[in-house]
């Protein structure tokens, strides 16, 4: 009974804002009700950490389905991470309007909905330069590092904290603004070995993340080189009090490149977004 009101809750209120997007966590459902009568325009978009469970009898019935790394974000890590996916797919633009339904998914109780102005959103998303993440790199390059990230930044390595940086695409010119400080771990392996597609690379990723400085990778997902010191200047007073030298560095990068920087917080488990010098986005360990 409570799902059925808050599905037609988050359908009325999509109506009323006209929103473009209807993010429903599927997980929480106690059955797979979709929410009925969304209007002209808006388009549903089905969330799951579960997806060869959950969603095995609907798959041809949703055009958009988003899946989430099986860890716990907590209901805003879960939103913040489908709306990064989701514009790295360009299934949202700068100036819509998403409707978000999400809960508990042990209980099956949906709990939790929020409407989302791009345009004008701080909490969520912090800075309105959002678009172009997909000319960068390809989406499922970024979408596969960036749920690798907070998947490290979860989980940790050995039960101790993480702290890195990945910078992806434009990888000439990271490469010229930056040097070596180890050998690098990945020279002489086929492309196809180093990739970050690769399902084998994940634990590589892992052990090699406790080393300092940064993976440089392309953007097709071709891991370039790891330990790499990232020495692009940048002015620390545009970094919020409170972050150290890998934030710094990443938004240097970002803005002397057409890169885009995830570092992961060694102190919180935080992972933030950085483009064009600035931070796009963060995700907060719950």
């Amino acid at each position: 009974m409570i799902n059925q009101t808050m599905l037609k809750s988050a359908v009325d209120i999509a109506k009323r804002y006209k929103a473009s997007l209807f993010f429903l966590f599927v997980d929480a459902l106690d059955e797979m009700l979709l929410p009925a009568n969304l209007h002209k325009g808006c388009e549903l978009a089905a969330v799951t950490q579960n997806l060869h469970n959950e969603l095995e009898g609907l798959q041809l019935k949703l055009k958009k389905i988003i899946d989430i790394p099986k860890i716990d974000l907590g209901r805003m890590g879960l939103i913040k991470l489908t709306l990064a996916l989701a514009f790295s797919q360009q299934l949202i633009k700068s100036e819509d309007r998403l409707v978000f339904l999400s809960g508990n998914p042990d209980h099956k109780i949906l709990d939790t909905l929020i409407l989302i102005e791009i345009g004008n959103e701080s909490e969520v998303i912090i800075t309105k330069n959002v678009s172009g993440i997909s000319e960068i790199v390809k989406p499922e390059v970024f979408e596969h590092i960036l749920s690798l990230a907070v998947e490290l930044a979860n989980k940790g390595r050995e039960g101790k904290p993480i702290g890195t940086i990945f910078v992806v695409g434009d990888q000439d010119r990271v490469m010229q603004l930056s040097k070596q400080m180890i050998i690098n771990p990945f020279r002489g392996y086929d492309e196809e070995e180093r990739n970050i597609l690769n399902p084998q690379l994940k634990e590589t990723i892992r052990e090699f993340s406790a080393i300092d400085g940064a993976f440089v990778i392309g953007d097709d997902g071709t891991v370039i080189t790891a330990g790499r010191y990232l020495g692009a200047a940048h002015d620390a007073e545009d970094i919020p009090r409170g972050l150290g030298s890998r934030h710094i560095a990443a938004a240097g990068i970002t803005a002397l490149t057409n890169a885009i920087a995830i570092v992961i917080s060694e102190s919180t488990g935080d992972v933030r977004i950085f483009k064009n010098g600035k931070i796009l986005m963060e995700i907060e360990k719950p």
